[in-house]
């Protein structure tokens, strides 16, 4: 789907506000470029940027079937003199790059395969796998990749040894189910940590995600951990709500209608809707290879261009699925930021939505007319998405006008 495609698929939506008066933090509420670029300058490089054309020499080598292998491993010296080592070593002869690698990096193992005891029900076998699957990594090596967390969290498992973003909202269902309540207020607390300190909650708490979020589940935690915990728990994380809106609402003010900026898109008539971005143009650290393979089969595109639609692919969750493609054959063809999707917008209206809600336990006097602005935000958000304003529950993500209902 092209700009154009996207302008008049929203053709006709209402306005949504740009501006928020009464903000509940200082200054323009959505005014957070410049506080977002310096969060991120302050956060640990990625290892295809600290490691430039090492990194490059290594993954086009293929030493690992799995080009996440490489990323997730850990120099064990300063990566700056690692890669000078490399520049003086590289064209010596009988130089071995694979040795050169095993000398001066922990390259990640399998770990061991994980045997559930014969003749458990399946309830007992998730019981079971929840610490095989639980990290703690409150500190980390310095050169490592991963991002330190202060709490224990759960993992995917097998190649996935990070806690990612969205799947957790999924993995906080399973763990309520088990009863441990105890461990879905580590992971919440855990993205709020993020959320302080990165501006955003990444993809996964590797250096290398730092560069885009992932669908905007924080609410959906929040209204979680609320079940067990009750109404406070919605006034405790109102900051972090707060910047996860700003995160996804950045530039809301000073783009032109018809154009988007970052993860805004305004439309002509001047309506503020949502999409999927990362903020790199390059290959992603994690599928290096693969995506300049990609890039070379697409002669006609900008590479940056492409690099980006296929991070703001991942960023969106759905890696890979053909909504996002020209040609539902040709990965290539992805176009994820020309289009602006129902279900991030919907994780959107629901944020707003809590946040109107989280407003309502805060004492201060701007209470009152906060909430109104909040209410008025999601219903102006729901007409702009199905033309007629939400029930109060989520919409069906289906993409489809039947999956709004009237309130």
């Amino acid at each position: 789907m092209t700009k154009k495609a996207v302008s008049s698929q929203w053709k006709g939506a209402m306005l949504l506000p740009l501006l928020i008066t009464g903000a509940l933090t200082t200054g323009s509420f959505y005014a957070q470029a410049a506080d977002e670029q310096h969060l991120l300058s302050q956060a640990p490089q990625p290892p295809d940027v600290r490691l430039g054309p090492l990194y490059h020499a290594v993954q086009a080598a293929k030493f690992f079937p799995d080009q996440k292998t490489f990323a997730d491993a850990v120099p064990k010296y300063n990566p700056a003199s690692i890669l000078a080592d490399w520049q003086m070593q590289k064209n010596q002869r009988n130089f071995d790059l694979r040795r050169f690698v095993d000398a001066n990096f922990t390259v990640p193992g399998k770990g061991e395969a994980y045997v559930p005891p014969a003749g458990q029900s399946l309830r007992e076998h998730i019981d079971g796998l929840w610490p095989v699957l639980t990290r703690t990594t409150d500190k980390v090596n310095q050169y490592d990749s991963l991002l330190p967390l202060p709490k224990p969290y759960v993992v995917p498992g097998g190649r996935f040894r990070e806690v990612y973003y969205w799947d957790s909202y999924f993995t906080m269902l399973g763990l309520a189910e088990s009863g441990h309540w105890d461990r879905v207020q580590d992971m919440v607390d855990n993205f709020a940590h993020e959320l302080d300190k990165y501006g955003h909650i990444p993809n996964g708490n590797r250096s290398y995600y730092l560069s885009r979020s992932q669908p905007p589940f924080f609410s959906l935690m929040v209204d979680l951990l609320a079940q067990h915990d009750g109404e406070k728990v919605y006034s405790k994380y109102l900051p972090q709500l707060q910047k996860e809106y700003q995160y996804w609402m950045a530039d809301a003010e000073s783009v032109a209608a018809g154009n988007a900026s970052k993860r805004v898109v305004k439309l002509k008539d001047g309506t503020v809707l949502n999409r999927y971005w990362d903020a790199r143009d390059v290959p992603r650290t994690e599928s290096y290879m693969d995506d300049i393979a990609t890039a070379e089969k697409a002669k006609q595109r900008n590479k940056a261009e492409l690099y980006r639609d296929l991070r703001s692919g991942a960023a969106s969750g759905w890696d890979f699925s053909s909504r996002w493609f020209d040609d539902p054959n040709d990965l290539s063809t992805i176009r994820t930021t020309e289009i602006v999707p129902v279900d991030l917008n919907a994780l959107l209206f629901h944020l707003e939505k809590t946040l109107a809600r989280a407003s309502k336990w805060r004492t201060n006097r701007a209470t009152a007319s906060v909430m109104t602005i909040w209410r008025k935000n999601v219903r102006r958000r729901s007409i702009a998405i199905c033309g007629t304003p939400m029930a109060a529950g989520m919409p069906t993500m289906t993409g489809s006008a039947a999956a709004c209902v009237p309130s």
